[in-house]
């Protein structure tokens, strides 16, 4: 099977009825989206709350039932993948660009499943670019005050030669840094510069990741 399709489907069986959950972003998650929409057909019922415009068009197809996030105080599981993940489950995400909407969701989450194939687990995190949303007004002064931080090289994301542009309007800068020693202090780093609104350093909010081999093994690991 699929390393992807096993992660993605194995994180479901953490769905229990009556729970409003997470539904992330990704290649991987989306198989964990399809799985819910079949455990739906067979009387699971839960109501999902979506990180991304694609996702919430996936689950609105599949018939799973959406809650708007602005009338939520928590949410009881959130599922979701990564672009990296290290021993001590701290993450790298926003390859696709849904970081800030990710963080938020996954910040009021009871408990944060990663479900990844065994290529995103990493022992250094910083070999995948790591994505700064920020607000296109003076974007290239934000690009200057990251390049203070230190030789992490920001670069404008693109698609179709034009800025891409995120769910909420907003740019991306790729940061290519290699490795990230501490990305405790980093995140905080990032997020006191003027037109930064958030960075895809997860740190300290992974629970549980599922992270599946190509021969169909699954590793399940626990956050402190």
């Amino acid at each position: 099977m699929d390393s992807k399709k096993l992660a993605g489907e194995k994180a479901v069986e953490f769905v229990e009825d009556d729970m409003i959950v997470g539904l992330g972003t990704g290649s991987t998650v989306y198989w964990t989206i399809l799985k819910l929409g079949e455990r739906i057909k067979d009387g699971l019922k839960i109501k999902g709350v979506p990180t991304s415009k694609d996702t919430e068009q996936l689950a609105i197809k599949l018939g799973i039932p959406l809650v708007d996030l602005s009338v939520l105080s928590k949410v009881d599981l959130a599922i979701d993948g990564a672009d990296e993940v290290n021993p001590k489950l701290a993450l790298i995400k926003g390859g696709g660009g849904a970081l800030l909407r990710e963080k938020m969701i996954a910040s009021i989450s009871e408990k944060f499943i990663i479900v990844a194939d065994e290529s995103k687990y990493v022992q250094s995190l910083g070999m995948f670019p790591l994505p700064i949303e920020v607000v296109p007004f003076g974007w290239e002064l934000t690009k200057k005050q990251l390049d203070k931080i230190g030789p992490i090289n920001p670069i404008l994301r693109q698609k179709n030669n034009t800025p891409f542009i995120t769910d909420n309007g907003n740019y991306i800068l790729d940061c290519y840094m290699k490795r990230i020693e501490n990305p405790e202090d980093l995140t905080i780093s990032l997020n006191m510069i003027p037109g930064v609104v958030e960075n895809g350093l997860f740190v300290n909010m992974c629970d549980v990741a599922i992270i599946a081999g190509n021969n169909d093994n699954i590793e399940i690991k626990y956050g402190c």
